[in-house]
This record gives structure tokens, C-alpha cells and sequence, in this order.
């Protein structure tokens, strides 16, 4: 990401230069826990990162790392270096960015993802007002499934990408809720509880909750599939599913639930499925999300025109998601 020299090493604190290449590798692998990952995220080879990694740990003079054959975890000494160091390195991506972006304005290509039609025609409408305010810079829209962006936003394919509010994920942050809107149990027209006017979240105790992919947060599948009503009935759950669409098929087969944004209503109407309000459930939040240490200045305008696009003229912070 850096081309530049200034941010290609640091010095330690024995006036030694660290090399970009080990703090990216030392970084990355602390938030994998996996060579093979760590090595994929970086284009290098395993034995690449471990030799990277274990020169890093003679300099410090410790293990940064316990690495078993079943498991990779910090050491204690690992994990107060990443804890210190990993924010200072994404001050200094920010800050290079901006200075790049003042001293050329904003030029290139801001890829965005978008889950489902409604984000997809808000997004389009906050790349034309984007493209308004800075015709130097193109905005590309990739639609991708539930399961797709979450890597693609951590392997850099998409720089922002409009996700459900409750996703928790290390090293992504997000902005304040672009959308709000009321939730519903999305159920198939001939199970009983589709002929109700509404449904409670202890009605869900009767009723099979599909699930999401298994590589979404955890925090997400929680919101989106809980395990038991607010007064603790168990919530029975059916296998995972895709896509959004395979969600609607599977449910119009009669195969199980699912609670939606009211939104479906208009973009996904289908003769076999039905979609019941549910009472006293808490809104579902929609927020554009980046990688932490990626947060430009593309990123923050194009996230700036969404939220005037909206009629929220408050500039948006970057808060730890959740």
C-alpha cells in the first residue's frame, strides 16, 4: 500500500531499521493466528512469513508467538506489541494518505461493495453526489453476498462496503448507522404463523431460524439468527445458508424462518413468502464499513455523501464496530 520510502521501515528502540515488510507480517499474522492465511493476505509464502516473523522475534529478544501444530497464538510480549503498535502504524497510513490525497487531490477508483438492492440503489445514489464533489476520482460498485464481504474488505478487494450494523470484525471500523428500519420474520406463506398481523420475538420460539454463512461475525449471526427469545426459550436453528436469495427459496420451500429488514417488502416480493412485522424488536441498522488502517480520504467523502444523501448533515466518525 505504501510506496513511499518514508514508510517503508521504522527504527526500534536500539536505533535498528524494522523493515515495513515484518511489522505488515507480524501485524497480519496477529490478526489471523494462521501462517497460511497470514502468507495468502500477503502474497508471500509461509515459510516466507515464519522466516519474517522469527527474525522479528530474535530483534525483540522474546517470542512473539506460541505456535503449536494445532494452533498459533500471542505471547503475552506479542500481544502488548500489537496492542502499541498496530494503531501507530494505522496513524501513519492515514496520515501518508492524506497527504497524498491534499497534494494530488482525490484521483483513482473507490471500490464499494453492496449487499442486496436497497443498499445497492442507496450506494449508486451516494457514488453520483460523490462524483459530483470529486469528478477526479471513479467509484466502482461490486454487489456481493453475506458470506463475500467481510474477506473482501479485509483482503483489500473493496475499500467500503455497506454491511448490517451488528458485524463486529478486528480491524475493520465502521460509520455511524446510514439507515434504520424496523425489522421483520420473513416466514413461508403456509406455516401458521404468516397468517398473524405480527409476530413478538417469543413467537420466534416457534418457528426454524435459517442461518447465515458460517465466516460472518459471530456478532452478526447472533443478531440476525439468536439462539433463544428475551425470556430464554430456546430458538431452533436450520442449516446455514448462502445467499439472500437461497434464504428466500429455502423459506418459501417451508424450510425454516428468517428476520428481515423491512425494506424486503418492496425489493423481494415472492407469492411464497410472507412478511410479518416484529413487535418490539430493536431496529436493524445498516453502516458503511472499511479497514481500519485503510480509512482515506476517498472513504471518508464517499461516506460523508452517503450521510448528505440521507439528510444527516453530521460528519461521520470511525468507531470500533459493535
Amino acid at each position: 500500500m505504501f510506496s513511499n520510502y518514508l514508510l517503508s521501515r521504522v527504527h526500534d528502540a536500539g536505533g535498528a531499521m524494522l523493515e515495513r515488510h515484518e511489522l505488515d507480517a507480524f501485524l497480519t499474522l496477529a490478526e489471523e493466528l494462521h501462517f497460511g492465511r497470514t502468507a495468502a493476505r500477503l502474497h508471500l509464502s509461509t515459510t516466507r512469513v515464519s522466516q519474517t516473523v522469527a527474525k522479528l522475534e530474535r530483534r525483540v529478544g522474546a517470542p512473539l508467538f506460541n505456535r503449536t501444530s494445532r494452533r498459533v497464538e500471542l505471547t503475552a510480549v506479542g500481544r502488548r506489541l500489537e496492542e502499541e503498535v498496530r494503531p501507530a502504524w494505522a496513524l501513519i497510513a492515514a496520515a501518508f494518505e492524506r497527504a497524498v490525497d491534499t497534494g494530488r487531490g482525490l484521483t483513482g477508483t473507490l471500490r464499494v461493495a453492496f449487499i442486496g438492492a436497497a443498499c445497492g440503489q442507496l450506494l449508486a445514489a451516494a457514488a453520483e453526489l460523490f462524483r459530483g464533489r470529486e469528478p477526479g476520482c471513479e467509484v466502482q460498485l461490486r454487489e456481493a453476498q453475506i458470506g463475500e464481504v467481510f474477506p473482501w474488505l479485509r483482503d483489500g478487494e473493496v475499500d467500503t462496503a455497506m454491511v448490517h450494523r451488528s458485524a463486529a470484525e478486528p480491524g475493520l471500523a465502521c460509520s455511524p448507522a446510514l439507515v434504520r428500519e424496523a425489522r421483520m420474520l420473513a416466514a413461508p406463506v403456509g406455516h401458521p404463523i404468516a397468517n398473524q398481523e405480527s409476530a413478538s420475538l417469543e413467537d420466534l420460539a416457534r418457528v426454524k431460524l435459517l442461518r447465515l454463512p458460517a465466516n460472518v461475525p459471530d456478532t452478526l449471526q447472533r443478531d440476525c439468527t439468536p439462539s433463544a427469545t428475551p425470556t430464554g426459550r430456546p430458538i431452533e436453528h436450520a442449516p446455514a445458508s448462502a445467499t439472500f436469495n437461497e434464504i428466500l427459496t429455502r423459506i418459501g420451500a417451508g424450510e425454516g424462518c428468517f428476520t428481515v429488514g423491512a425494506q424486503v417488502q418492496r425489493y423481494y416480493v415472492r407469492p411464497d413468502v410472507a412478511y410479518i412485522p416484529l413487535r418490539n424488536a430493536p431496529p436493524l441498522e445498516w453502516s458503511l464499513y472499511w479497514r481500519a488502517d485503510s480509512a482515506t480520504a476517498r472513504v471518508r467523502v464517499f461516506c460523508d455523501s452517503a450521510f448528505r444523501l440521507l439528510g444527516d448533515w453530521a460528519s461521520p466518525r470511525t468507531p470500533a464496530p459493535g
